[in-house]
C-alpha cells in the first residue's frame, strides 16, 4: 500500500487545485486523511457504503468514490459536494490514487525482481519476460557494488545510496541480507578502470555524510541480464577476501583479489596441513609484532634492504637483524624470492584459519 504521507499529498495537491474538501477512509472505514471541514457523513453511512456493491453514491451532499486494487477494496474517498463537479474531482482522486497504488505495487515488484535474480531464484525464461513486464533494460551492460555498511545507519545509507543512484534510471539499490547493500549499476561509457573510482566515491560520501565506515566491493561487468548474479557473487567474495587479506583496503574488486582468491577457495584441511609443513610447531601469534611489520615492510618495498630501512627509519643492520631472527625461528630468509612468497602465502593462509575460527563462534 502507499505511504500515508504520499497519499496526503495526493490529497493536499488535488484540494488546493480544486478548492474541495476531500475525505479519505480505508477498507474498514477509518479516516486517514481529510482535507477541509469535517463531512457530514456518520459511520453507519460509511459502513452501508463500503459493504454496498455499488462504485459511487451520494449521500446528504457528499459524494463517495470506492478505490480498488485489482478487485479488493482499498480506500474510499469521499467530495463534500453532490453535483457534477464533485463527481469529477472525485473521479479525479480516485484516478491518481489508483496510479500511485500500481506505481508502488511496481516498485515492490521490481525490488523482488532484482533480488531473486541476484539469487537465481528465476528460470532463464523469467529474467527477460519479468524484465520486459517492468521495464528493465535487457541490452545494457551491469556490474554489482556490495556495501558492507554498520547496522545501525543502515536506513540512512540505504536512502543516501538510492539518492546517489536515482532508482527512476537504470541503476537499483537493493538488499536481501542484514548486512549488505547491492546496488547493481548500469554502465553505459565508464571504463573499467573507472569503477575504482566510483567505489571510492561511495566509501568517502558515506563517510562524509553519514560518518560511518563501510568496505565496497565490486564484481565483473557482465552483459547479460542473467549473468548479474554472477557479478554479485563476485562483489560478495571481493568483500570477504577483503575483509581477511586486505584489511587496509576499503574497496577491492573480484579482479584484483589475486593470491587471496584462491586461498579463500581451498579447503581448511589443506590450509592447516600447509600451516604445519611450513611453521612445524611455531604458532605464528607468538611471532615478534615489531619483526612481522618490518617483513612485511619489507615485501611493499620489493625485498629492498635500503628502503626498508629508510622509510622505516632504523639502520640497515636492524632490518638485517630482524630478518635473521625470523630466518631461526621458521627457517625461511626473506631476503629470498622464494622464501619470501612461501613466508607471505603462508601467513594469508593462517590468517583465512583464523577467520573460518572466529566465523564459526
Amino acid at each position: 500500500m502507499i505511504t500515508t504521507q504520499i497519499l496526503r499529498n495526493c490529497i493536499d495537491d488535488l484540494s488546493n487545485i480544486t478548492k474541495a474538501n476531500i475525505s479519505v477512509y480505508d477498507q474498514d472505514g477509518k479516516e486517514l486523511y481529510l482535507v477541509g471541514d469535517k463531512p457530514d457523513l456518520t459511520p453507519t453511512i460509511l459502513a452501508g457504503f463500503i459493504i454496498s456493491p455499488a462504485d459511487s453514491q451520494v449521500v446528504q451532499f457528499n459524494h463517495l468514490l470506492k478505490v480498488y486494487d485489482d478487485d479488493n477494496l482499498v480506500y474510499v474517498v469521499n467530495v463534500f459536494g453532490s453535483d457534477d463537479n464533485a463527481y469529477m474531482i472525485g473521479k479525479i482522486a480516485v484516478s491518481n490514487l489508483n496510479m500511485l497504488i500500481n506505481a508502488y505495487k511496481e516498485k515492490l515488484d521490481k525490488n523482488n525482481y532484482f533480488q531473486n535474480l541476484l539469487m537465481d531464484n528465476m528460470l532463464l525464461v523469467d529474467v527477460y519476460n519479468k524484465a520486459r513486464k517492468l521495464h528493465v533494460d535487457i541490452n545494457v551492460p551491469r556490474v554489482v557494488f556490495v556495501i558492507s555498511s554498520d547496522k545501525d545507519k543502515d536506513n540512512l545509507i540505504a536512502d543516501l545510496l538510492k539518492g546517489m543512484f536515482s532508482q527512476q534510471g537504470k541503476d537499483y539499490v537493493t538488499k536481501v541480507d542484514e548486512d549488505n547493500h547491492i546496488l547493481i549499476k548500469a554502465l553505459e561509457k565508464e571504463k573499467p578502470e573507472e569503477l575504482e573510482m566510483l567505489a571510492n566515491t561511495i566509501v568517502d560520501t558515506i563517510s562524509a555524510e553519514i560518518m560511518v565506515n563501510v568496505r565496497v566491493g565490486y564484481g565483473m561487468i557482465v552483459d547479460e541480464l542473467k549473468d548479474v548474479s554472477k557479478s554479485y557473487k563476485e562483489a560478495l567474495m571481493a568483500i570477504d577476501v577483503g575483509r581477511i587479506f586486505y584489511a587496509g583496503r576499503k574497496v577491492n574488486s573480484y579482479s584484483s583479489l589475486g593470491i587471496g582468491r584462491l586461498i579463500y577457495q581451498l579447503p581448511a584441511g589443506l590450509c592447516q596441513m600447509f600451516i604445519e609443513e611450513i611453521f612445524k610447531d611455531n604458532d605464528p601469534a607468538g611471532f615478534d609484532e615489531e619483526i612481522v611489520s618490518t617483513i612485511y615492510k619489507f615485501f611493499e618495498n620489493n625485498l629492498n634492504v635500503s628502503e626498508t630501512s629508510r622509510q622505516m627509519f632504523i639502520h640497515r643492520n636492524t632490518l638485517v637483524y630482524r630478518v635473521e631472527k625470523l630466518k631461526a625461528i621458521t627457517g625461511l630468509d626473506v631476503r629470498v624470492f622464494d622464501d619470501a612468497l612461501t613466508f607471505m602465502i603462508a601467513m594469508m593462509v593462517y590468517n583465512y584459519l583464523k577467520y573460518l575460527e572466529s566465523e564459526q563462534k
